[in-house]
């Protein structure tokens, strides 16, 4: 069966440490988990094993996952998994299939670049499908956390 992932990358004009601070404080994370349909902040202390929570603006958890792989301003991998919906859930219904997300950032001399990986989405009954539409996602946020990890907030 052929893999499913989304992998890209974009150059930001901003330390590892600023990245990073994007990527897991809940105030940043509220602004870019949207084009994900978070409402709400993603929750976690983002050490190895802690559980990851995508929440509504009513504090509803509608995704949750584990940290599987940190090493702070450089690596995040972590799963997810939709707890509404059967379909996006492994076809194997074993946790070790579920959908990960990978941000890694490489230092340049006054950049990070950021790359993603997302997926298997060929674990997924209706992976297909959602494959083209992850990939958009990408293209919309990856620019979206360019522009916050280079804003003065």
């Amino acid at each position: 069966m052929k893999k499913l992932y989304v992998e890209n990358s974009i150059e930001i004009a901003a330390s590892p440490a600023r990245v990073w601070q994007v990527l897991t404080t809940p105030a940043w994370t509220e602004k870019w988990a949207r084009e994900f349909g978070a409402t709400g902040p993603i929750d976690s202390d983002w050490t190895m094993g802690s559980t990851v929570l995508w929440r509504t603006a009513q504090g509803e958890v509608y995704v949750r996952g584990n940290v599987i792989d940190v090493a702070p301003q450089e690596l995040l991998r972590f799963t997810v998994c939709d707890v509404f919906s059967p379909a996006m859930r492994p076809v194997s219904g074993s946790a070790d299939d579920e959908i990960t997300q990978s941000y890694s950032l490489v230092a340049g001399q006054a950049h990070t670049v950021l790359h993603i990986a997302h997926g298997d989405f060929a674990k997924l009954a209706n992976g297909e499908q959602l494959y083209p539409l992850v990939i958009r996602l990408w293209d919309r946020l990856l620019p979206r956390l360019k522009e916050l990890a280079e804003s003065s907030e």
